[in-house]
């Protein structure tokens, strides 16, 4: 059997590997248009920040050990520029002689990925005009940023790439502005999480220019003039566009082959494409959603290895099956940590999916245990059955600890007060007795058993302040004076129950701490005394991290929320 692999680095040369564990004797050929086989996209940013220094740690195998190693021919600097499925070849042509020639296969696997998506706009072949995707983007801008030390940088997008590269870039020393035609970064959170990463990213000197639109560049004078829709045209050193990613299927178009989502490949379960003997994986093909059930792309890492593992089994006689993914990843920002999976609450609407959400802010270990660290946590449900639909977490040390266990939760199909029951470690360095998981899963079993009912942050200011409804904040009178909600009187916890007369028992009594556990106790205490009350989710803490957002948004402020 002769196996062709068009691509290599996540789901062609995982893909590869497995193909040589599984068969010995198969004839194994990867092209790879770059000079990399394999490498990790993940890690770019970070050589051109000096975090990693040798460039050869962003290689994870080069063709010399695919060869020692696998005894797969491994063919760099080689382009397939046409597909003829009828007669099981590819055509090829190498980069660096120009030679063309066909190679014909018994199964041939496909991993294009996927390519930095470039509008057609004035400009965007500038010399000072970068994308970043390969390690051969990655040793350009190096050696751009080490050559000509810019003191200025304009990055066009606010994804993943992009952050991390704002980051080490920050971290260089040059001043740096994120542009982005949505109002937010990090799209898979939804906007109130999105806050804390916005104030994190402003208290390290980051420019944060959201909702606007860029529509073009022009060189000149030693930097890039960036030009934005209906606004004043902006002026940096260099410019990388990381406005998202393409599948790059072009071969698959021009060989007949079904196409879905953005062009993307249309694959099975068994990642067959839908020509005979052609299995496809990675960015450039259209997955399932585990949680709508939708098609959905998904540029990840994890995704793609397995892709490639299972078109692998398949393509040696096996019946592996492909049941997709829920879009999990974890993002470091500074001393943040941003993480999420499965869906947030506008996927959900989309989906036509009614859910509900709780907050909670616990610390990343036992509170008496020396460096905790406060986290924020958002969990969405369906609303009636408590089907666990996503999860967002902002922190610290912690934060990929719990989004793991959620995200294994969310796949196994538990419902949130299952969440309660979970067996987790526990050590006062690393967790809490009861682990801020497992109070999530006591906050929606208290909403299940009518124990508790809440409000969110975006009503807030929709309550009425006519007197019709009580508006109280059970912190401290320290904090309380610090900073508050309009319209909040404060009642301290621990003096409640010996003020109850303040309150009028026919209203409506609306209740806000910091986090939401002072707030939930006093919800408790009124309640068992004939109020009606609401538990504030997420505490003063969310609210102010989305009023500083709003403010932000129309003038620069300093440092954010704090993150002690």
């Amino acid at each position: 059997m002769k196996v062709v692999i068009v691509g290599g680095v996540a789901g062609g040369a995982t893909a590869a590997a497995r193909i040589r564990r599984l068969n010995e004797y198969a004839e194994i050929v990867v092209f790879e248009r770059t000079g990399y086989v394999s490498y990790a996209n993940c890690g770019l940013p970070y050589y051109i920040g000096g975090v990693i220094t040798d460039p050869a740690e962003l290689t994870l195998q080069t063709p010399e050990r695919f060869r020692a190693r696998f005894g797969i021919d491994v063919r760099v600097r080689h382009e397939v520029t046409a597909i003829y499925p009828e007669r099981k070849a590819v055509r090829v042509q190498n980069l660096d002689t120009g030679t063309v020639f066909e190679e014909h296969y018994d199964k041939l696997l496909l991993s294009p990925g996927a390519q930095p998506t470039q509008p057609e706009m004035p400009g965007v072949e500038a010399e000072r005009v970068f994308t970043l995707r390969t390690v051969e983007d990655t040793l350009r801008i190096r050696a751009f940023v080490e050559r000509e030390k810019p003191r200025s940088a304009i990055l066009a997008g606010g994804g993943f790439i992009s952050l991390e590269l704002a980051e080490n870039l920050r971290e260089l020393g040059i001043d740096v502005t994120v542009v982005q035609r949505p109002a937010q970064l990090l799209n898979p959170l939804d906007p109130e999480m999105a806050s804390f990463i916005h104030a994190k990213m402003r208290c390290k000197g980051i420019r944060l220019m959201l909702g606007h639109s860029v529509t073009g560049f022009r060189e000149g004078c030693g930097g890039v003039q960036v030009l934005l829709q209906g606004e004043p045209s902006l002026q940096a050193d260099m410019v990388v566009l990381a406005i998202g990613v393409t599948p790059d299927t072009r071969l698959a178009r021009e060989a007949g082959l079904a196409l879905g989502r953005k062009g993307s490949i249309v694959v099975n379960e068994r990642m067959e494409t839908s020509a005979k003997d052609i299995y496809a994986v990675g960015d450039a093909v259209e997955i399932r959603h585990t949680v709508t059930g939708q098609k959905t792309l998904l540029s990840l890492a994890g995704p793609a290895n397995k892709q490639g593992r299972i078109a692998a089994d398949n393509i040696c006689g096996g019946n592996c099956v492909y049941r997709g993914a829920q879009g999990s990843f974890v993002l470091k920002l500074f001393d943040l940590t941003a993480a999420a999976t499965g869906i947030n609450e506008q996927t959900a609407r989309e989906a036509g999916i009614c859910c509900d959400k709780v907050y909670l802010s616990p610390s990343s270990h036992a509170g008496y245990y020396p460096g905790g660290r406060t986290m924020t946590i958002k969990v969405i449900f369906e609303t009636g059955t408590f089907r666990l639909l996503g999860a967002q977490i902002v922190g610290r040390e912690g934060a990929d600890k719990r989004i793991d266990v959620l995200a294994a939760a969310i796949h196994a199909g538990m419902t949130g007060p299952e969440l309660s029951e979970l067996d987790l470690a526990y050590a006062p360095p690393y967790s809490s007795a009861k682990d801020p998981v497992n109070m999530a899963g006591f906050m929606m079993e208290n909403l299940a058993g009518g124990l508790l009912r809440q409000f969110h942050w975006d009503a807030i200011d929709a309550l009425p302040r006519d007197g019709s409804v009580t508006l109280l904040d059970v912190r401290t009178a320290e904090e309380y004076s610090s900073g508050h909600a309009s319209g909040f009187v404060n009642i301290p916890l621990d003096e409640l129950r010996g003020r109850l007369n303040e309150l009028v028992v026919s209203r409506p009594v609306y209740i806000m701490c910091q986090s939401g556990l002072r707030s939930y106790l006093a919800c408790r205490i009124l309640a068992h005394r004939g109020f009606t009350c609401f538990n504030f989710s997420g505490g003063y803490r969310l609210y102010a991290s989305v009023k500083e957002e709003r403010a932000a948004a129309e003038q620069t402020l300093p440092c954010g929320m704090d993150w002690a």
